[in-house]
């Protein structure tokens, strides 16, 4: 075939390009080449392209069919320097207003961005407690690796006593003019605070704002459930529970849970008073006692302030999406700094408690450094969501999902071409507004492509499409991967396939055998014991999971690069235009107690569309987590299809 590369790459990647380019082709302008080649060939230039893309590389190829048409392949790099057609544009005009507000996704980003610095200000206060501090030093060996009451809990007791009896507007005045004098008073309260072991009494003495940070402190880690080892959990069904009493669904549940929610260990353990005590009890004081933090609290007291006016219109606990991408932005932030070497000029050398250790059993980041540092990162990375989101790529100009096989058998592609034409009309309104389509083909029609072509006519034509396709089976999943590959002519760097989630299939198995409640409480429960939470760094253990993923390298100027710098299984599998995963991959959005492991199936849900593949293979009882995910989707934007 005849083909022609058009290069608009900037800065360092103008010369990378040429190099791969030249030995290819002849190059018949300054930034153009053409040459007869291959397929195969035309699939070794694309791998060598990707191997060294940027955010400065954008190299399209045009297949030459014949004296007066040609056709674009493909795109390496920024999609926006040429159109869905792969022109190149001769000029460009700009808006005034920054892209993210013009979306219902991100109108609330710096109220997200605020909130989740709020919380990691005080998220891990409760690692101060002498029962923590004494488990992370090496010095001193302790029986127990857990403690009765969980951080997160002292955490959200100490930033009740910090607030309670203000409004919104005064305590986000009183953030910024903090002393380490009132330590004092806030322990003082604590005793009281202590005393209220329902949620729904803390929350009742917040104003609103502080009931969203004060919910993700105390579910950065997991989300409160019931002990399975007791044996009567909350009924919630509105005429035997006395559920009509209150507002919402959200009261009840707040009414009903309480402190063993989220620290079980506190009555599934025999505790001594002096236990219990020392649990409560803060020698190193807390981190306010820390000049760097209160500068830190300085600077979200002021932000804060600014948007007071937006900050009282809502109750923010019946905006589950603002909820759910602040709870987002602090958990990965508290995962990626764990992860970081201590800095030193974070410290106040004054403040002793530490946040955790090192792999080594060595004391390393200090819990004032830990706590602003994630509170810095967690507003900063939160305004930089959308641009993460954009810089992962879509797929685009492939020409099979657009217009089908070329000889394809007439009873598969003429249903197909019927539905992506009405899909086509659709599209402008479905990016609008939202999508939810059933594919009601039989099997051995076809339905696998036609859903892949009915995501990408529903896509924006002028940045391509990104979907991920879940399904129940773990062979039907490799297969499926296999065959899109194959048969839509897909590189590495477009597809990847993982095949499960072992925490999540042991826990299946434990469910499936019909263990006992207790047994399925150990399995949930066992990761207090190990390494990570040892070390006081339990966000580090949510991504050890085993994947079958294989991918290429990703721009190592990314976001995505930087913020899963350790991670590369979760970079490949975010990066990739098409995800194809067997369902416990993406459940975890949903279902998971252990925060961490839903940080990389959010970010999937947030920047993918989702299609259900076999439905049917799923039984009655998997009906109310699929309905969960669906939800989900919804609230982050995807289309859904199944």
């Amino acid at each position: 075939m005849i083909v022609t590369f058009i290069s608009q790459c900037e800065k360092k990647a103008i010369p990378r390009t040429r190099r791969v380019l030249d030995a290819f082709a002849d190059r018949i302008g300054d930034n153009t080449w053409q040459t007869v080649i291959t397929e195969e060939g035309l699939i070794a230039v694309k791998k060598l392209l990707r191997k060294t893309v940027t955010k400065s590389t954008a190299v399209s190829c045009h297949w030459i069919r014949g004296r007066r048409r040609s056709e674009l392949l493909w795109i390496v790099g920024n999609r926006n320097k040429f159109n869905a057609e792969g022109i190149v544009s001769v000029n460009t005009t700009q808006k005034s207003l920054h892209p993210w507000k013009s979306s219902h996704l991100w109108q609330n980003l710096e109220l997200v961005a605020i909130a989740s610095g709020i919380a990691g200000l005080f998220h891990d206060f409760g690692k101060a407690n002498d029962l923590f501090q004494a488990k992370l030093n090496p010095e001193i060996k302790t029986e127990k690796g857990y403690e009765p009451y969980r951080h997160e809990w002292i955490s959200l007791k100490i930033f009740e006593a910090f607030i309670v009896d203000q409004s919104d507007q005064q305590w986000l005045t009183q953030l910024g003019n903090l002393q380490a004098s009132d330590e004092g008073r806030w322990l003082e309260k604590l005793s009281e605070m202590r005393s209220r072991p329902k949620l729904g009494d803390t929350f009742a003495y917040l104003p609103q704002f502080a009931q969203l940070v004060a919910w993700l402190i105390v579910s950065h880690h997991r989300l409160p459930i019931y002990p399975f080892f007791e044996n009567s959990p909350p009924v919630l069904n509105i005429h035997k529970s006395g559920l009509s009493k209150f507002e919402n669904l959200s009261q009840y549940w707040l009414s009903e849970c309480d402190v063993k929610w989220n620290s079980p260990n506190c009555i599934k353990y025999d505790w001594t008073a002096t236990e219990i005590e020392k649990n409560w009890m803060f020698s190193h004081g807390l981190p306010v006692r820390s000049q760097e933090w209160r500068l830190k609290a300085q600077l979200l007291s002021k932000r804060g302030c600014n948007q007071i006016a937006q900050i009282q219109q809502l109750n923010w606990l019946d905006d589950p999406l603002t909820m759910h991408l602040s709870r987002l932005m602090l958990m990965m932030t508290d995962h990626w700094y764990s992860a970081q070497n201590a800095r030193v000029e974070l410290q106040d050398q004054t403040y002793q408690a530490y946040a955790n250790t090192d792999n080594e059993q060595k004391l390393k980041q200090k819990l004032d450094e830990h706590n602003l540092a994630v509170s810095f990162y967690a507003y900063i990375y939160s305004r930089k969501l959308p641009q993460f989101i954009a810089e992962l790529p879509e797929l685009g100009g492939n020409r099979i999902l657009d217009r089908g096989f070329e000889n394809g058998d007439p009873q598969l592609s003429e249903w197909q071409d019927k539905a992506v034409k009405l899909c086509k009309k659709l599209n402008i309104r479905s990016n609008e507004c939202g999508f939810f389509g059933i594919n009601m083909a039989s099997t051995g029609k076809g339905k696998t492509i036609a859903n892949a072509r009915i995501m990408y006519a529903l896509s924006d034509i002028e940045k391509g499409t990104r979907f991920s396709i879940a399904l129940g089976l773990r062979t039907l999943t490799a297969q499926t991967g296999d065959a899109l590959k194959q048969n839509l002519n897909l590189d590495d760097g477009d597809i990847a396939t993982i095949i499960g989630s072992s925490a999540i299939q042991r826990l299946q198995k434990a469910i499936q055998k019909d263990k006992s409640k207790q047994e399925q409480q150990r399995l949930l429960v066992d990761l207090e014991k190990n390494e990570f939470a040892m070390r006081g760094s339990e966000s580090l253990e949510d991504t050890e999971d085993s994947f079958d993923v294989d991918y290429p390298d990703i721009d190592p100027e990314s976001l995505l690069k930087t913020w899963f710098g350790k991670d590369p299984k979760i970079q490949k599998l975010l990066h990739a235009p098409i995800l194809v995963s067997t369902m416990d991959y993406l459940i975890p959005a949903t279902e998971s107690l252990r925060g961490g492991r839903q940080i990389a199936p959010i970010l999937r849900l947030l920047s993918s569309d989702l299609i259900l593949d076999e439905p049917d293979e799923f039984g009655l009882d998997d009906l109310p987590a699929l309905s969960r995910l669906v939800n989900w989707a919804g609230m982050l934007g995807a289309k859904v299809l199944t």
